[in-house]
């Protein structure tokens, strides 16, 4: 099943002491290119998360943001910085005696002296933060890739019904080329006949100038390798891998065909339905870029 590059994903996960939750984003990109964006204390994850997503995207500008919430902290301690506070009630005291001000310290005013109080946490096990982290991480992709296939399955739909609208322009090429040949030999009599007057037409030569047209209109190989390509077309969109960077190379070649078919049309009808499937190619060529 082809996926999109565009997508959204996100998964809460609820621990002991925390709440983390981790939100994917993306958009159409050539290559991956993805950026993480957590918690500084949680930086020693960001390359796992990154090679965690890789397991599920292969191309797109995929942005994770990681939030942690603390729902409960007993490993915090707060503790008196005895050295400072002493400092500071000395600086105080010799403030009193030389200055002859009143002293009225607090431990109210005391606590608002910078550094009196130093706050200890007790190191997390890195190990288990990052299992968590983890496994919320693979919620939120789970979630992602969900869309992402759902958009890829409306994608593959819309070429199906492009790729069969092709295919059914492709036949009246098919049908109507070889009408070309027989028109232009009937002009081709009739002209001959309007110079000539009276005079005998050479058959001979009216064959052999329709020969050269039909020789320079002829489209078969042309549109044999069309349904050759839009066969390998639905091949792809069949597939479980990316194809996105394949389509792009197989849209050249029906490109191309297309160009060459239009190249060889001297027929007015042939000519607006060459454009037509070009105009198709281009819907084509711009849904593709989405797909992954």
């Amino acid at each position: 099943m082809i996926k999109s590059m565009t997508g959204y994903g996100r998964a809460l996960g609820e621990f002991a002491d925390k709440q983390i939750t981790v939100e994917v984003r993306s958009v159409n990109n050539r290559y991956l290119d993805c950026t993480v964006k957590l918690p500084r204390l949680y930086a020693f994850a960001e390359d796992a998360i990154k090679q965690c997503v890789k397991q599920h995207v292969s191309r797109g500008k995929v942005d994770v943001f990681v939030t942690v919430n603390q729902i409960r902290d007993s490993s915090v301690r707060i503790a008196l910085n005895r050295s400072v506070l002493e400092g500071y009630l000395a600086a105080m005291s010799q403030m009193v005696s030389d200055y002859g001000v009143r002293d009225d310290v607090s431990a109210t005013a005391l606590s608002r002296l910078p550094d009196v109080f130093t706050v200890e946490k007790a190191e997390e096990d890195e190990d288990q933060l990052k299992t968590q982290l983890l496994a919320v991480a693979g919620q939120a992709l789970d979630a992602y890739d969900a869309m992402r296939a759902a958009e890829g399955q409306a994608l593959a739909n819309d070429l199906r019904a492009k790729a069969a609208g092709i295919a059914e322009m492709v036949s009246f090429v098919e049908t109507r080329s070889p009408a070309t040949v027989a028109e232009y030999r009937e002009k081709l009599y009739a002209r001959m006949q309007e110079v000539l007057s009276s005079a005998a037409v050479d058959e001979a030569r009216i064959l052999t100038e329709a020969a050269i047209y039909a020789d320079k209109v002829a489209v078969d190989e042309e549109t044999v390798r069309l349904r050759s390509h839009l066969s390998q077309l639905e091949a792809m969109l069949s597939a479980s891998e990316p194809i996105g960077r394949k389509l792009d190379f197989l849209m050249q070649e029906i490109n191309r065909e297309t160009n060459t078919i239009g190249s060889k049309c001297g027929d007015l009808e042939l000519a607006r339905t060459v454009v037509n499937i070009k105009a198709e190619l281009e819907k084509i060529r711009e849904q593709i870029q989405n797909i992954e």
